[in-house]
């Protein structure tokens, strides 16, 4: 007599743990960032002139709140730092993901980073484009994504009281 599947089982095939789940989300969303960054440095996105021209092409073409839309002004006047730090922060983010290097705050980080360029790009782009790399970041802040294929395992070991992994 066979047995019945269980929820671990499906057609046969055994379920994958949810943390190698995680860590292939991690992986594959620190990819992500890392080829973003580099698609944006060959468009020039990290100049001062090429980060302020998209930023005001969202101003002008967007659908963002007004509050949100004084934000993004103040950034573009300011591109000679923010184009930057944006750069900075889609490689970091990119290389902590795939390496698994804090990766709760990270993703974290990166929901947020993600969230603020999804309500930047508001009728200029594709909903979708960011809504499901945001909700893949949140996920691997709320799964502690960081316990498999990750430098965060040998950091939880060291540092086992710090509440972050």
């Amino acid at each position: 007599m066979e047995r019945p599947s269980t929820n671990r089982e499906v057609a046969g095939l055994p379920a994958v743990e949810p943390a190698v789940v995680l860590a292939i989300l991690r992986i594959m969303l620190g990819v992500l960032f890392v080829w973003v960054f580099f698609e944006n440095l060959g468009k020039g996105l990290y100049t001062p002139a090429g980060y302020a021209g998209l930023i005001e092409y969202y101003i002008g073409s967007g659908h963002a709140p007004a509050l949100w839309k004084s934000v993004m002004s103040v950034m573009a006047s300011h591109a000679s730092v923010a184009a930057p730090i944006q750069g900075a922060a889609e490689l970091t983010f990119g290389v902590c993901l795939l390496l698994g290097i804090l990766t709760r705050p990270v993703a974290l980080g990166a929901f947020g980073f993600l969230t603020s360029l999804w309500v930047s790009e508001w009728g200029t782009a594709w909903i979708w484009e960011l809504l499901v790399p945001m909700t893949v970041a949140l996920c691997l802040f709320l799964g502690a994504a960081g316990r498999r294929l990750a430098v965060d395992i040998l950091l939880a070991a060291r540092f086992p009281e710090v509440p972050i992994w």
